[in-house]
């Protein structure tokens, strides 16, 4: 009897899982790679605590995603403009749509350098994802895209093991994660605004809460859901502490500076060996591959939310026009940018940062106001622990973006 209880629980959790480890493992996308591989090199082991801290707001958020998500049977975009008028669900769909777009950029620049590491032409690389990621979706049903998805997020075991070959002090590591210090340097805001910023993204916290309606979760789903969205965002803490790691261990150890992770994955052969370099390279492939399929998804579900039509994995073209070709164009416009001569690529991507740090904070505020209104979300609705928990929250994230933004203007 207890076997069958154990077996029948195994498969209702297998049944929710999706969600939460997916929003959670496509943040550790390039811009987070590379945002952990400058910590790590430029900080070694100091700022550790940070990560923990981002993956505490992230099972924050995320769980409450998913669970306006299921209670109410919208997406996030859909719920701002129903509370808050068209004029402010536009607004900010169109921010989140050019933050979005310029992530994609990321992601297609992602796969261009980590296919370079390995001598393959980003002429070669980028189209070939482009057309990948496009077919996945486009041919897949949605429990056929989400195994595909979820199967290529193994490819992050790459950076635990290259964490290892570098052979870190794991005692610093420990002290770093749990003994907070912080330089008061406008380097050292930036870089823990920027990991906060990396992990609690606007896109993630969308595609969390769209994905869990298009899933059809249910509210007797919650707390196996809540399992989901742990596990997801642990992992994503886990993969970026074995990236700061790796980084302190070598290349912060021998006072190298990097710009982005493939500087790193180049930097690592030498200090690390050549099979840690592999992996890195590799685990910068796979999370550009993962974002590059999410970010086009997230954007497809808000437009399609906030215009009221169909957006479903499910359905298919004839009957979700719009989803497919927001979906199409947001590939395609990230493909055509990393591709094009002469673009400046580092001013897109690094506005791109900004606009998802500027817009982080209106959303997480709205998701707590929303997260509270009974009529919404009935006897699941936030009591003042709750509250308190989000507010505490919000209000650490909209003090590290203030505080960065004063840094820059007084510098």
């Amino acid at each position: 009897m207890r076997l069958r209880l154990g077996k029948a629980r195994w498969a209702a959790l297998l049944a929710v899982l999706g969600p939460g480890l997916l929003a959670g493992l496509s943040d550790d996308d390039p811009a987070g790679i590379t945002t952990y591989s400058v910590l790590g090199a430029d900080h070694g082991y100091q700022l550790l605590w940070v990560l923990l801290l981002s993956t505490i707001a992230l099972v924050v958020f995320h769980g409450l995603a998913a669970r306006m998500g299921v209670v109410t049977g919208q997406g996030l975009i859909g719920l701002v403009r129903q509370r808050y008028g068209v004029r402010v669900g536009g607004a900010v769909l169109a921010a989140l749509v050019v933050a979005n777009v310029g992530t994609t950029c990321a992601e297609f620049a992602g796969i261009a350098a980590g296919f370079e590491l390995f001598g393959v032409s980003r002429y070669l690389s980028v189209p070939f994802a482009a057309v990948a990621v496009s077919l996945l979706v486009l041919r897949g049903s949605f429990h056929r895209v989400e195994r595909l998805l979820l199967l290529v997020s193994t490819v992050f075991l790459a950076y635990i093991v290259s964490g290892f070959l570098a052979r870190p002090d794991w005692g610093a590591a420990l002290h770093g994660t749990f003994v907070p210090t912080m330089p008061m340097t406008g380097e050292a805001i930036a870089i823990v605004t920027a990991t906060l910023g990396t992990t609690l993204a606007p896109w993630g916290l969308s595609f969390m809460q769209s994905y869990a309606v298009d899933k059809k979760l249910r509210t007797e789903d919650l707390p196996l859901e809540r399992v989901d969205v742990v596990t997801g965002a642990v992992l994503t803490g886990v993969i970026g502490f074995f990236v700061v790691v790796a980084c302190a261990a070598t290349l912060h150890r021998d006072g190298l500076r990097i710009s982005d992770a493939a500087d790193a994955a180049v930097a690592l052969e030498p200090l690390a060996g050549e099979a840690a370099a592999v992996l890195f390279g590799v685990g910068l492939i796979g999370a550009s591959f993962l974002a590059a399929s999410i970010l086009p998804l997230s954007t497809a579900y808000s437009v399609c939310e906030y215009a009221g039509v169909e957006a479903a994995l499910d359905d298919p073209y004839s009957e979700a026009r719009t989803f497919y070709t927001t979906y199409g164009v947001v590939t395609l416009v990230g493909t055509v940018i990393v591709l094009a001569p002469d673009v400046p690529l580092v001013t897109i991507l690094v506005g791109t940062q900004v606009l998802n740090a500027v817009l982080l904070v209106p959303l997480l505020i709205a998701m707590v106001g929303l997260a509270r209104d009974r009529d919404l979300m009935g006897s699941f609705a936030t009591g003042r622990a709750g509250t308190l928990v989000y507010g505490l929250t919000t209000a650490a994230v909209v003090a590290c973006v203030l505080t960065l933004g004063i840094t820059v203007l007084l510098s």
